[in-house]
């Protein structure tokens, strides 16, 4: 962590709002005025898609647990050094990964690439990442540790496993019945990567659909965000403005005395009224450890 040079992570996987998150991030960083560099979690992959292809079905011959979930194909200690370099400096070195054909024509390479690792200068004010490990801790390393406001976006499990059938299906053409033994492949590795995260997380946004999911293998449509609820649960509610809240989203009540419950359409206005008040805290600190720096430097 650090006052200087903070750094803001999201945290999670598909069928949690994604889209709608980074909406919010985008509207809260215009409205502050913060240049914010991103930085996308798939670009600390250890391979590239065919590679990975490979090494599943590798792992799936020889009866052994190889997903995007777990160490053995992600560069958790480059991520940590990354977030410990900013932290410290103000910089860092990344890369981005090339999910599509538009993505990557402009570096005359083929999708499920790299692009090379770059220097990041110091030009940003905040470190803002997406992906699935903004809050990992392992034994080698502990990316958690460096973040300043970590955020869970998690959709409930069956949900999740109904848009990864979705995407696979349509967009990757594979059958449903290899969809379903990659999610039964890599339950070990989300289990023990994936779900420790939302504990140690200062707020958490799942989504809970209103419709029958009980079986996601026989699902016709992804539930939408109308046909669900966002249930949002503060580690530390000590300074949460709840009857602010209350008044501000239609629809919203609380279930806990830590969370709030706010109906799936209003899930970036919640975004933006939470998380705009602690994006401009951190900002305010930033720039008072700015100033009594030059102050310092100035003496």
């Amino acid at each position: 962590m650090s006052l200087r040079n903070p750094i803001i992570a999201v945290t999670g996987s598909s069928g949690a709002g994604t889209s709608t998150t980074s909406e919010a991030f985008d509207h809260i960083f215009r409205a502050l005025g913060i240049k914010a560099t991103v930085v996308e979690g798939d670009s600390f992959h250890r391979y590239t898609r065919p590679e990975m292809d490979l090494l599943k079905r590798r792992a799936t011959e020889e009866g052994k647990t190889f997903s995007y979930f777990g160490e053995q194909a992600n560069d958790f200690l480059a991520l940590e050094t990354l977030f410990r370099d900013f932290s410290e400096k103000g910089e860092g070195t990344m890369r981005r990964y090339l999910h599509t054909f538009d993505e990557a024509v402009p570096y005359n390479q083929m999708p499920g690439t790299f692009t090379p690792w770059q220097h990041m200068g110091k030009e940003s004010d905040i470190l803002f990442y997406e992906g699935l490990h903004g809050g990992v801790v392992t034994e080698d390393a502990d990316v958690a540790r460096h973040v300043d406001l970590l955020i869970g976006m998690v959709p409930i499990v069956n949900l999740e496993w109904i848009q990864k059938i979705f995407r696979d299906t349509n967009q990757r053409g594979h059958s449903k019945d290899a969809v379903r033994d990659s999610i039964v492949r890599s339950m070990d590795d989300y289990f023990k990567y994936i779900t420790p995260q939302f504990s140690r997380t200062h707020i958490n946004f799942q989504r809970v659909p209103t419709v029958d999911t009980s079986n996601p293998f026989s699902a016709k449509a992804i539930p939408s965000q109308d046909e669900s609820f966002v249930v949002i649960r503060f580690r530390d509610a000590t300074n949460v403005d709840f009857p602010f809240y209350l008044r501000m989203i239609d629809g919203s009540f609380m279930s806990r005395v830590s969370t709030l419950v706010v109906p799936g359409g209003k899930m970036g206005l919640a975004m933006e009224l939470i998380l705009k008040p602690l994006i401009e805290d951190i900002m305010e600190k930033r720039n008072a450890a700015g100033q009594q720096i030059d102050w310092t430097r100035d003496s």
